[in-house]
């Protein structure tokens, strides 16, 4: 750890050199912007490759070796650069999300701009925010660092990802295929935001996610309900019973052996949460609710922060186009998420739910699932020197305290860092609520490019 009263001259140079060099940091986000970077749509195969490439350049002209790494799906983008000190491995992934509906958009998507917002200027875009902007603060803070001490700043590796948007296919493999290569002292993620939208955050707390899709199926066909119904089963009859069954009157899930593995907040932990005094009333509001649902014995931030979940996110079955059709299904189908804390076994968890499923199905009716992905909960060891430092420096240029927070989605890479190459990870990020990732007009508030170089320029300098 380095001692600021020693050495405050380079540090201060290094913020004025990112201060000074803003304009041409937001150029080469722009650059990267303009790529279509579509991970999910193949059409947009040429281009992921062409932001893999942009980014190896990129890295070359920072003074690392880097290079993109062939997979069945999208390049992932390897860098290494440095020496001394902690050895550092940052994460962040350089493709989007489809940008549809089209016509929502205010203007071309892969067109980046400037625009005055209500709380100053915004970079309007696909990808500015989740996650070119992002991962950009980082290089963009190597940049100024080298610029001003012709060095990195200490040992470094950079893993840049093509496939996160469309449920990394490739990356665990490429993690067990290069864990000599990726293995560092910590793992940094910037994916993540600021909370409230002001104060900055480390997550030390991520749900696991679980998918699952159910199908349900009676009769071999879809049936006449004048001449068939009230005699025969109803597929939409057994799925919502059994869906309206997930859950008892307090909020609990009722799937045997759920709450398998979940754990208490430490009392540390839950008394910083509690100091942070979180509006649930406005975060509910923006969305036009007023009451908190869930498990009635617990705060809001718990809700969404360290408990598990069982959601239904979607069904189908018979007929909803427009006007009328009196059908009786052959099957209907939902697709159920848990989110998970603790220990949840995800494998466990698949098992459990589907016994629970199929114990509850009568006669004349048989169920099927389809998985959609599992992944486990993460939860980070604070105890590691880099979270006070991350959390000093943000204090620091913030002026409000940092926080260590938990997240309510599910970011597995961090938990494929512990599972697959033996490391810790931070998740700092600069994002807002606002910023409408994964929606139409996608921004990244300048202010957040603009601190975010700054703050990972002064965690850098508290670690080295």
């Amino acid at each position: 750890m380095a001692d600021a009263a020693a050495s405050p001259q380079p540090l201060d140079t290094v913020l004025a050199r990112i201060d000074q060099d803003l304009p041409e940091a937001l150029d080469r986000l722009f650059d990267l912007l303009r790529i279509p970077s579509i991970s999910t749509d193949p059409a947009y195969k040429p281009d992921c490759a062409r932001a893999a490439d942009w980014l190896v350049a990129d890295l070359q002209s920072l003074g690392f070796e880097a290079a993109a790494h062939p997979t069945p799906g999208h390049p992932m983008v390897v860098a290494q650069g440095g020496a001394g000190g902690p050895h550092l491995l940052f994460y962040g992934h350089y493709d989007v999300q489809p940008v549809d509906p089209l016509d929502l958009w205010a203007r071309d998507p892969f067109d980046p701009a400037l625009e005055d917002g209500p709380k100053g200027q915004v970079i309007r875009a696909r990808g500015s925010s989740d996650d070119k902007g992002q991962l950009m603060t980082f290089l963009e803070a190597l940049r100024a660092w080298k610029a001003v001490h012709g060095t990195l700043p200490c040992r470094l590796t950079i893993l840049l990802e093509g496939e996160e948007e469309s449920g990394s296919p490739s990356l665990i493999p490429f993690l067990k295929a290069h864990q000599a290569d990726l293995q560092a002292d910590i793992a940094l993620i910037c994916d993540t935001g600021l909370f409230q939208d002001t104060s900055p955050a480390i997550v030390t707390m991520l749900r696991g996610l679980l998918g699952e899709e159910v199908v349900i199926r009676a009769a071999n066909k879809d049936l006449h309900s004048g001449m068939f119904g009230g005699l025969a089963r109803n597929p939409i009859h057994v799925l919502t019973r059994i869906l309206a069954g997930l859950h008892d009157d307090e909020g609990r899930v009722q799937v045997p052996g759920f709450y398998d593995g979940v754990t208490e907040l430490p009392d540390a932990i839950r008394a910083q949460w509690q100091n942070l005094a979180f509006d649930h009333a406005k975060f509910l509001g923006d969305v036009g609710l007023s009451i908190p649902a869930g498990e009635s014995d617990r705060t809001p931030l718990e809700m969404i922060w360290s408990r598990p979940t069982a959601e239904v996110n979607g069904i189908t079955g018979g007929y909803s186009g427009d006007g009328f059709k009196t059908v009786l299904p052959g099957e209907a189908r939902a697709k159920v998420s848990f989110r998970l804390v603790g220990a949840q076994d995800p494998v466990a968890l698949r098992k459990s739910f589907r016994d629970w499923v199929q114990a509850q199905l009568p006669g004349d009716c048989s169920v099927s699932f389809l998985e959609h992905g599992a992944s486990p909960a993460g939860h980070m060891q604070i105890t590691h020197p880099a979270f006070e430092a991350a959390r000093t420096a943000l204090t620091t240029e913030w002026g409000v305290p940092a926080a260590y927070v938990g997240c309510g989605g599910s970011i597995p890479i961090a938990g494929y860092f512990k599972t697959y190459l033996g490391m810790d990870a931070m998740l700092v990020g600069f994002g807002r609520d606002d910023d409408q990732i994964h929606s139409p007009n996608e921004k990244y508030d300048l202010e957040c490019f603009h601190k975010g170089i700054r703050s990972w320029a002064r965690l850098l300098g508290e670690l080295v």
